[in-house]
């Protein structure tokens, strides 16, 4: 919806591509022999470490990507805190177990303010309008698909924290009624139609003709 922003988490992590290149100092009286086994003894000792690295690299990536949410579940975590905080800040302060559908319909009047869909009101000249040419003072509200896209992941959300499908505010009549009056409202006054495109059924085959009926040897001549 228009204030919340739906956000993505995701993960990464490094993968060390190149071991450490040691250069020692040898003495000026030390043998070429002496030096060459010391130089493979160097190498040998730090060859291991990327690959540990990488091992435990590869580890933590793996483990961490079966805990990553989906964009849909980050964006219902995020709406069900709002409405909770929501909830806390009211006066005065209301649990869940009290919530009904009277308070989802104040919850939804309050994100109103951050909208960013205008809504023409009828006194304006671009009621009705989709493109208007010019600015209008008409106020910003919240649009009717965020709504209705908000509604669907907190009534799933409240089942999900062990409420009860009966007892669900995010069901109420009430609220689907306000949906509905919202939708028909911000429709006339935008110019667009929210009507769901019925979805053409792919043409049938004709069906094939019945086949004639087999000759009766048992005809009396």
């Amino acid at each position: 919806m228009d204030s919340l922003q739906g956000f993505e988490i995701e993960t990464s992590s490094s993968n060390p591509s190149s071991a450490t290149i040691l250069t020692p100092c040898f003495p000026a009286n030390l043998s070429i022999a002496t030096a060459n086994a010391s130089v493979n003894t160097i190498s040998a000792n730090a060859n291991p470490l990327p690959a540990a690295a990488a091992s435990s690299s590869s580890s933590s990536s793996s483990s961490a990507s079966p805990s990553t949410l989906s964009r849909y579940e980050n964006q219902k975590r995020r709406d069900w805190n709002t409405f909770g905080q929501y909830l806390r800040n009211h006066r005065p302060p209301l649990s869940l177990s009290r919530c009904s559908g009277a308070h989802v319909l104040e919850f939804l009047r309050y994100l109103d303010q951050f909208g960013k869909t205008k809504v023409h009101t009828q006194l304006c000249p671009f009621f009705g309008h989709p493109n208007p040419p010019a600015p209008c003072p008409c106020p910003l509200r919240q649009a009717w698909g965020s709504l209705d896209a908000l509604i669907g992941r907190l009534r799933a959300a409240f089942e999900e924290h062990g409420g009860k499908p009966e007892a669900n505010p995010f069901g109420a009549r009430a609220v689907r009624l306000y949906l509905r009056e919202v939708r028909d409202s911000q429709s006339k006054a935008r110019g667009i139609s929210y009507e769901k495109k019925k979805r053409k059924r792919p043409p049938q085959a004709a069906a094939p003709p019945p086949l004639p009926p087999p000759p009766n040897g048992n005809q009396n001549q």
